[in-house]
């Protein structure tokens, strides 16, 4: 019994710290691009994801965006070939959720954190445009909401690339978040635990705004970037989730999800050894350190 997290959330959704399964839960078909002619993309969709999550996240953009964007493509998929991948595309969506909430560097828990100081170092990508998007939990992890995601803006700023896809941080739930550049967020913030019915709109105004701003454009003078885009205001709750920051309580609970192996999913993530145990009825999770422990 070592090692257990001592914070237990008790949510009326999912409380994923990188946003949720609420996009791998309920089943829905991904949604697709209806092509009418072969050109190839001019902008590149990369993700990296623990959950599955970002995974659709990138789907639903790539479909949004149409036959100027790629297919969603997995980070882990393309390590060791970055520069190659990279250079096929005028333009890059990139997008990541949040795991390592308290740490300073490779927040995401995805193959992102195994790249940024290492193979993406190597880069010559200076003037390519490029747009972030994350995925976090703005209320039972708002003090740390996407942070993962402005570590994926920095590290490609300082790789000399054109940042665009700012967007208003008004009409969120969380109370900080490394992903804040000034009053805005560095890319599209999402919360599919706690706002997923607002996901399919901000997608649409971020993919709409990024073509605004020219981002299938390789003229120099290429369009003034769009204005922030506005969050749609998210439902007000009735009841506010109720966490409990009990050692006891959180050994008590762990322990009986331990024995009785049932009413919790274990999802391990081995890149930075945590479990995040989600119940089955989607009202709660916890993150506990190490692997599930009952195998």
């Amino acid at each position: 019994m070592s090692h257990w997290s001592a914070a237990i959330t008790i949510l009326t959704a999912v409380a994923m710290p990188d946003g949720g399964n609420a996009f791998v839960t309920n089943n829905a078909p991904r949604p697709t691009k209806t092509s009418l002619h072969m050109a190839s993309p001019s902008i590149g969709i990369f993700f990296g994801t623990s959950t599955g999550s970002t995974d659709e996240a990138a789907h639903l953009i790539s479909a949004t965006f149409g036959d100027v964007a790629s297919d969603p493509i997995d980070i882990d998929e393309v390590q060791g070939s970055i520069a190659a991948e990279f250079a096929k595309f005028d333009s890059l969506v990139v997008g990541t959720p949040t795991w390592e909430t308290g740490a300073d560097t490779e927040r995401s828990g995805t193959g992102w954190d195994e790249v940024y100081y290492g193979e993406m170092q190597k880069l010559d990508i200076a003037g390519k445009k490029v747009a972030v998007f994350g995925l976090g939990d703005s209320v039972s992890y708002a003090e740390n909401y996407a942070d993962a995601t402005g570590e994926l803006h920095d590290v490609f700023e300082s790789l000399g690339c054109k940042m665009i896809g700012y967007t208003s941080a008004e009409g969120y739930k969380h109370e900080a978040s490394k992903a804040i550049r000034g009053e805005l967020f560095c890319g599209l913030a999402l919360d599919a635990v706690n706002e997923e019915e607002l996901t399919e709109d901000r997608v649409k105004n971020w993919v709409a705004a990024l073509l605004d701003a020219g981002i299938t454009s390789t003229d120099e003078a290429a369009p003034a970037a769009a204005a922030p885009v506005a969050s749609p205001s998210p439902q007000i709750e009735e009841a506010a989730p109720v966490v409990f920051d009990d050692h006891v309580l959180a050994e008590e609970i762990i322990a009986e999800v331990k024995n009785t192996r049932s009413g919790y999913v274990a999802n391990y993530n081995p890149r930075n050894d945590k479990t995040m145990w989600i119940s089955t009825d989607g009202k709660s999770s916890y993150i506990t350190a190490g692997v599930p422990g009952y195998e």
